[in-house]
């Protein structure tokens, strides 16, 4: 009986996961390159996110450089940095207005509640442009969204 239920749960597991990665939620390869390494030398770029911005909201790296994001939110609201392509971004803040408080545990990503702080490292190892933007409903839209240029 046992061995049923649990072979029933690993059939309705696998049914289920590609909802989830419909949905945004599937961990796969990043457009914007991969996670950094701690222990590595890293640039340091402070970003103060507030109401529908981020400061700086433009970045310029170098391909293969290695960036510690310090993200500080000085803003009255939660915010979040999520780090994609404008296309990736887009159809996640879809997934969000479904689901506002999706809290993301991705290397790219955070949310953060109001005077808090968070790090992400990120290696960039691709060329081209992506976006940095916040994805609870209607922050993108009223312009909370910053651009790094990878040359």
């Amino acid at each position: 009986m046992t061995r049923t239920i649990g072979i029933v749960l690993a059939l309705a597991t696998l049914s289920i996961a590609p909802a989830l990665a419909h949905e945004g939620h599937g961990h796969h390869g990043f457009s914007a390159g991969e996670p950094g390494d701690p222990s590595k030398p890293a640039r340091t770029i402070a970003i103060a996110m507030s109401e529908m911005s981020y400061e700086p909201s433009k970045i310029d790296v170098k391909r293969g450089e290695q960036i510690r994001f310090v993200l500080r939110n000085v803003g009255r609201e939660d915010h979040e940095f999520l780090l994609a392509t404008p296309k990736e971004n887009l159809a996640h803040a879809e997934v969000m207005k479904k689901h506002p408080h999706m809290e993301h545990d991705d290397p790219n990503g955070v949310r953060l509640a109001p005077n808090k702080t968070a790090e992400i490292v990120w290696k960039f190892t691709k060329p081209g442009t992506f976006e940095f933007s916040c994805l609870i409903p209607d922050h993108r839209d009223y312009g909370m969204v910053g651009h790094v240029t990878v040359k």
